[in-house]
């Protein structure tokens, strides 16, 4: 997005980063399941769950806050194993199709 002549507006210094963290999980869930676990575990505290499928589970963070997921997954989840930690959904999707949804995209 454009302000003025040659001064551009940067989303991602507004909002922050963001990470995609795809887990393997051993138990199968479904997303409210998996953010209702995360708050009883973890004092109330839940991070993002973008998607959740049996088997695995896709969770938004902050770069900063990667450990920290990953700690409070395995305490959700023991069996639970970090696959792929990246800045887009779409490498998330394009490694692991089965992740892919069938939205159409946005006009």
């Amino acid at each position: 997005m454009i302000c003025s002549i040659g001064e551009f507006l940067v989303v991602k210094s507004k909002r922050g980063r963001r990470r995609y963290v795809v887990f393997d999980m051993s138990v199968q869930m479904t997303k409210e399941e998996l953010i209702r676990a995360f708050r009883a575990k973890n004092g109330g505290d839940a991070p993002y769950v973008i998607q959740c499928i049996p088997g695995k589970a896709v969770i938004r963070c902050s770069p900063n806050e990667i450990e920290k997921v990953k700690d409070q997954m395995r305490i959700v989840d023991g069996g639970s194993e970090s696959l792929i930690t990246s800045g887009t959904l779409r490498t998330v999707r394009d490694k692991y199709p089965d992740l892919k949804t069938d939205n159409k995209p946005r006009t």
